[in-house]
This record gives structure tokens, C-alpha cells and sequence, in this order.
């Protein structure tokens, strides 16, 4: 299991469009893949999940990815949420 503690960069945050963009990138991979938001986990590939945790530009997630893909899963998904979300 590896991890990676990233800010939203996005403008606003993460909503509907960003959190389908997340999924699908998640979703290539074999890894569970998750992102925690304060106490809270939620999982990488469950759109409903993503956007029940409401992260907001400025905000601090970690990126977590378990399994026999996982470096490239985490590099794959924290690259989108820093830059391709716009």
C-alpha cells in the first residue's frame, strides 16, 4: 500500500465532471484505489463515492492505492487530480 497527501487545484473543486474523469482513470487499474478526505475514506472507482466527499480547491486528500498495480495506479490518479481536472 502506498499513498500520497495532494491539494485540490481544481477551481471548483471536485464535482460531478472531475469525479467521472477520477473513475475512469481509477478504474484502469487492478488496485483499490481510494482517496481520504479528513476521517473518511472513499473509493477511487464509485462515482457516487467521490462525489459524497464534496473536496473543495485548497483542500488536503490523500491519494491511497493497494495492490499489484499501485505505483502506477497512484502516479496515474494523483497526475489527473493535480492537472487534468480543469
Amino acid at each position: 500500500m502506498i499513498e500520497k497527501k495532494i491539494v485540490i487545484q481544481n477551481e471548483t473543486g471536485i464535482h460531478a465532471r472531475p469525479a467521472g474523469l477520477i473513475v475512469k482513470e481509477a478504474s484502469k487499474f487492478k488496485s483499490n484505489i481510494s482517496l481520504i478526505k479528513g476521517e473518511k475514506e472513499y473509493n477511487a472507482k464509485s462515482i457516487m463515492s467521490i462525489m459524497t466527499m464534496a473536496a473543495a480547491k485548497g483542500e488536503e486528500i490523500i491519494v491511497k492505492a493497494n495492490g499489484e498495480d499501485e505505483e502506477t495506479a497512484l502516479s496515474a490518479v494523483v497526475e489527473l487530480i493535480l492537472t487534468g481536472l480543469e
